[in-house]
Formats: structure tokens, C-alpha cells, sequence
């Protein structure tokens, strides 16, 4: 290949290893002979002499919910943009236990990092408990994809701000001048589901209003349905902040049944912003979360053995205003 580019085996070696201290001129002969040839790397001679891969690993529990397949997403698409080629292993929740066994098989593979995806409580305490022995002794860094920021020894932790985004949502609902507003909560096995419920609170007490009794569902439509018949029994609140999209959708279809209109008789705020959420009817006001933000943000921390304190910062959400929720005042 050398020779049909007309230059020396180290140059051939820069552009593959993609230096800049090539000419674009040499740069694209090489590339075109590349072209000519077929030529295609050989990973495992590669990762012979470099001792990696150019691969991150990559750990799921297997949900199918939106909040993880997002951020897996996100991981696989800041990874494939960065160079690097990404090895899934699905390790589902009733075998979250052998974790380590995951991890060294990962190491075995010669990855450059590995990312834990952990929505669930019990898999972000075991994440922490492997990884603070593992990394020291393997010497590769992990980074843990979980609701909660708090830092650990072995792992650095990258989040978005959950809480937060329940505290925006909470907050839209208030400065609309609702007071009773109740909190359809996901499950709190769920990080997701528990930060979320903290916010809520948080911002409710923060404004002098009395935290109801929140109606827990399941992250499903079907429980989001239960939670409105239940809600339509008991008696209607102001306003309703509901931990995910999917609950908010089965729960105001349960309101149009009985011909309560949102929201003229009651407003509705949900979280995650999922693809449907702007076709909805009414479109739902909700709280996005930035899952190609989170991706990068892994793949920058995982990749930086120096990363400073700002890229361990949570990443802020957003709240996405549509026409779910009106003005107290308006609806009278």
C-alpha cells in the first residue's frame, strides 16, 4: 500500500492512526490507495501492541423503557462519532449480579472504557460496589450512567439532572397559579422514579404548598389510565405532574372518557419529551432530557482520565411548554 501511495510505511501508519502531520495532498493518496486495495484494519493485531481495541464497553439491563434505551443511544452514537466501536453486553436485572464478570470480560476484550447504564437503585449500588475494586486493579475506567451524581471511588458518575427537571416542571405548574398539584409518581425502584418524586416535593415546600399523596404507577400507559380513574374517583387536584410521557398519555385518556378536558378542567405536565409527545392531544407540556448530550458526556469523561469537575456536573434538562397546561385563572 506504501508503494502504490508513493510514500513510507510511517506515513500510511499517521494517516490510519488519523495525525496531523500529514499533507492533505499525501493524506488522500493514501486513502485512495486504501480504496484501491480493500485494505481494512486488523483489530486484534491492533490490539496486540496497543492493548486496546478502540472499543467501549458497554453495559444494559435490557430495558425497554425510554429514559434507558435513550441514553444507550445517545452512548452508541457519541461512540461510533468519537472513532470507537461499541460492545453491548445485556445483563438482565435478575443477573445484574454477576457484574464483575461482565467487567472482566470487557477487560479481557481490551476496551477502552466501560459505560453501566443502572436506572435501577439495587444496579447503581452494585455498579459502585464492583467498580471501586475493579478499576484499581484493571486500571480502566468506568463510568456509571445513573440518576444519582453522588461520586464514588472507581467510578465517575454522569447524570442529568432529574430532579431538577421535576422542580421545572413543578414550577410551570405554580407560576400558573395551581395549588393543588398531585405527583403521578413512576416506580420507585426506579432512580428515575425517586429523584423525580424529590423534586416535586422539593419545589412544592420551596413555594409554602402542601405535597398531596402521590398516586404511584409503573412507567406504563395502563398505569397512567388506573391513576386517572383513581384521581377522577377521589376527586380532581389542579394540575397534574406525571413522572413520564407514557403515564401522562394513558392518564389523560382517562380523563377524556369522562369528558374532563385538559387543559381546560385540569393542566398536565409529563417528562421525557418522547418522539410522540408533540402529537398527543392536547400536545403535552414535559420536560426533555438531552440523551446525544449524555452520550458525549460519557464518552468525554470515560476518554479524559483528567476530566475536571465541570464535565462531572449534571446535565441540565429543559422544559418544553406546549398546550397540556393553561393558566389557572384562563380555565374559569
Amino acid at each position: 500500500m506504501a508503494r502504490l501511495a508513493g510514500c513510507s510505511y510511517q506515513t500510511v501508519s499517521r494517516v490510519l492512526n488519523e495525525s496531523a502531520h500529514v499533507s492533505p495532498v499525501t493524506r488522500e493518496r493514501v486513502l485512495a490507495a486504501i480504496a484501491e486495495t480493500g485494505y481494512r484494519r486488523n483489530g486484534a493485531a491492533r490490539a496486540l501492541v496497543t492493548s486496546r481495541a478502540g472499543a467501549i464497553g458497554v453495559v444494559s439491563d435490557g430495558s425497554w423503557r425510554y429514559g434507558p434505551i435513550g441514553a444507550l443511544h445517545g452512548v452508541e452514537e457519541a461512540a461510533r462519532r468519537a472513532g470507537y466501536s461499541v460492545l453491548l453486553q445485556v445483563t438482565p436485572r435478575d443477573s445484574f449480579g454477576s457484574l464483575a464478570s461482565t467487567l472482566e470480560t470487557f477487560a479481557d476484550a481490551f476496551v477502552d472504557g466501560i459505560v453501566v447504564i443502572a436506572p435501577l437503585r439495587g444496579e447503581a449500588a452494585l455498579t459502585r460496589e464492583v467498580a471501586e475494586s475493579f478499576s484499581w486493579a484493571r486500571g480502566l475506567p468506568i463510568v456509571l450512567l445513573a440518576p444519582d451524581p453522588t461520586p464514588s471511588q472507581g467510578v465517575r458518575v454522569v447524570s442529568e439532572d432529574q430532579r431538577l427537571g421535576a422542580r421545572l416542571a413543578t414550577r410551570h405548574l405554580v407560576r400558573l397559579g395551581h395549588r393543588r398539584i398531585v405527583h403521578l409518581a413512576g416506580n420507585q425502584d426506579w432512580l428515575d422514579g425517586s429523584v423525580r418524586l424529590e423534586g416535586w416535593r422539593d419545589e412544592l415546600l420551596a413555594h409554602g404548598l402542601e405535597a398531596p399523596e402521590p398516586i404511584y404507577g409503573k412507567w406504563t400507559g395502563q398505569s397512567g389510565y388506573d391513576a386517572g380513574r383513581k384521581l377522577l374517583r377521589q376527586g380532581l387536584p389542579d394540575a397534574v405532574f406525571a413522572a413520564s410521557d407514557l403515564m401522562a398519555l394513558g392518564m389523560m385518556r382517562a380523563f377524556a372518557d369522562e369528558g374532563v378536558r385538559v387543559p381546560d378542567d385540569i393542566s398536565v405536565v409529563g417528562f421525557d419529551d418522547h418522539e410522540f409527545s408533540s402529537q398527543f392531544i392536547p400536545p403535552l407540556t414535559t420536560v426533555r432530557q438531552d440523551f446525544r448530550a449524555l452520550g458525549r458526556r460519557c464518552l468525554e469523561v470515560l476518554l479524559n482520565e483528567a476530566a475536571d469537575q465541570a464535565l462531572l456536573e449534571p446535565i441540565r434538562p429543559r422544559l418544553v411548554v406546549r398546550h397540556s397546561t393553561r393558566r389557572a385563572d384562563a380555565a374559569l
